[in-house]
């Protein structure tokens, strides 16, 4: 990876911290993680990207590693992440960017897209798609579904509970999730068959090692990156999703114009809990290209980076690139 240069950004009542590389004058492109990862997710683009000519952006999210962490759930709802970003734009004088994001970073991107339509010019997910406006918030539906079995979202609402038990041994937790989600797993870590007062992962078998696409030297960056912040910010994303709805309501019914870009692996789980948006993104998302990247998991940009790199640059190059004055 090339040399990256770091800074902390005071905004939106945190510090943001903020990784960049590439010529300072490329074309912006912002590079949002998900959970639970860390800029250095984003590793393989950075080094296609800014060898590529672009300026990139890749922020320690809010409740990851350096950034700030707020103890209080109700300040890591969508818009205040997005507003996360939005500042740093403001701060760094950002008037046209490329937005990508994977897992988590996939919805701030999307509704980034909507909120900044002037500045965000053309938007990317991996993983995670755009399907408007819920009719009513989804942990309802998933209560209504999962009343007397585990799920992974309604465990997460428990204050407390699933950011200590993640905690206990990171490694472990990290080489449970990496695996539990790869192209190569043999089950998924989200759908489990299990009562509902059943903890997270401790029937998960920890394969004592981390996947084939995670050098050790990165894997360490992934276990700092959570002994240094812990894990409650993380999964205080999950407990708004009333407020997700609610917010984002004057957002409602609009569509996402800009040029966009969305591809997920065949063995993500995230494809099958989310076929039906899938197919409907493009009544809300009318120019998204759509790719699904062959005997790959979640952690798409990791398991498969030549593949996204050449996506990525393919859509920028002509999309984006184009639009920016020298």
């Amino acid at each position: 990876m090339p040399q990256t240069e770091h800074q902390t950004l005071d905004l939106n009542g945190i510090q943001l911290s903020l990784y960049s590389a590439g010529p300072t004058q490329g074309p912006i492109v912002w590079l949002l993680h998900g959970f639970p990862e860390c800029w250095y997710s984003w590793r393989h683009q950075i080094s296609a990207l800014s060898d590529a000519g672009y300026r990139v952006f890749a922020p320690e999210m809010r409740g990851y590693g350096a950034s700030s962490a707020p103890q209080d759930s109700a300040q890591y709802d969508l818009i205040t992440l997005c507003g996360d970003i939005q500042a740093a734009m403001d701060l760094l004088g950002h008037t046209q960017v490329a937005m990508i994001g994977h897992d988590w970073g996939a919805p701030i991107a999307w509704h980034l897209a909507l909120l900044e339509p002037e500045r965000v010019n053309v938007v990317g997910a991996l993983s995670v798609p755009f399907g408007g406006r819920p009719k009513k918030p989804a942990i309802g539906m998933i209560r209504e579904l999962y009343q007397d079995r585990f799920h992974y979202m309604l465990y997460f609402q428990k204050p407390g509970l699933a950011e200590a038990e993640m905690a206990e041994d990171i490694p472990r937790t990290m080489r449970v999730m990496m695996h539990g989600m790869s192209g190569t797993a043999g089950g998924s870590t989200l759908v489990q068959d299990k009562p509902a007062d059943a903890r997270w992962l401790d029937d998960r078998i920890d394969p004592g090692v981390p996947p084939q696409w995670c050098s050790p030297e990165a894997f360490q960056v992934y276990v700092e990156t959570f002994e240094r912040s812990g894990f409650h910010g993380p999964v205080n994303w999950y407990r708004n999703f009333e407020r997700n709805w609610e917010r984002p309501e004057p957002l409602a019914g609009k569509q996402i114009e800009q040029p966009a870009l969305f591809i997920i692996g065949d063995a993500d789980p995230v494809g099958e809990l989310e076929s039906y948006t899938i197919k409907k993104m493009p009544s809300v998302v009318p120019r998204v290209e759509q790719h699904v990247i062959a005997n790959c998991g979640h952690w798409i940009q990791c398991e498969k980076p030549e593949a996204i790199n050449q996506l990525l640059l393919e859509f920028l190059n002509r999309e984006f690139a184009p639009k920016v004055t020298p």
